[in-house]
């Protein structure tokens, strides 16, 4: 049998249809494409999705822990308000009350004249050096009598 075009067959074919045996080239610039696409808008997807712990960690913000684990909550549960509330909290600036509340109790136990094993270590300072005899005599804490003042 001879190879030829069927009688009623058009002449020319459009060059999308390949023949038989051959490699179909549309098909593969399509899965191509398709693939390229498909990669693109995933990691779009996550880049804007880690955009609150990113600008979070970038401010170095308190706060930064709790944006991730609402990042997480959000990625995974697909509840979208976790998103903004980091959003948001990676936005706002929290005030550091840690290290005023650390030197508020570091000045008390100075005034009472109390040591504690937590206060030596963070916030100690050298003690001027007219007084560093007098103060490395007194170990005990001073205590004052009820009713005194």
């Amino acid at each position: 049998m001879a190879a030829g075009l069927h009688p009623l067959a058009p002449h020319h074919l459009p060059g999308f249809i390949t023949a038989p045996g051959e490699t179909d080239t549309l098909l593969v610039v399509t899965g191509i494409i398709l693939l390229a696409a498909v990669l693109g808008v995933g990691l779009i997807f996550l880049r804007l999705h880690t955009l609150p712990e990113r600008m979070a960690h970038k401010s170095q913000k308190l706060q930064f822990e709790i944006v991730a684990v609402l990042g997480l909550l959000a990625l995974f549960t697909h509840v979208h308000l976790f998103w903004v509330a980091g959003l948001l909290l990676a936005l706002i600036d929290l005030p550091d009350f840690t290290g005023l509340f650390g030197r508020m109790a570091h000045a008390l136990e100075r005034i009472a004249g109390v040591r504690s094993p937590a206060s030596e270590t963070e916030f100690d300072e050298a003690p001027p050096p007219d007084t560093a005899h007098a103060a490395s005599e007194s170990h005990a804490p001073i205590r004052k009598e009820p009713g005194h003042a």
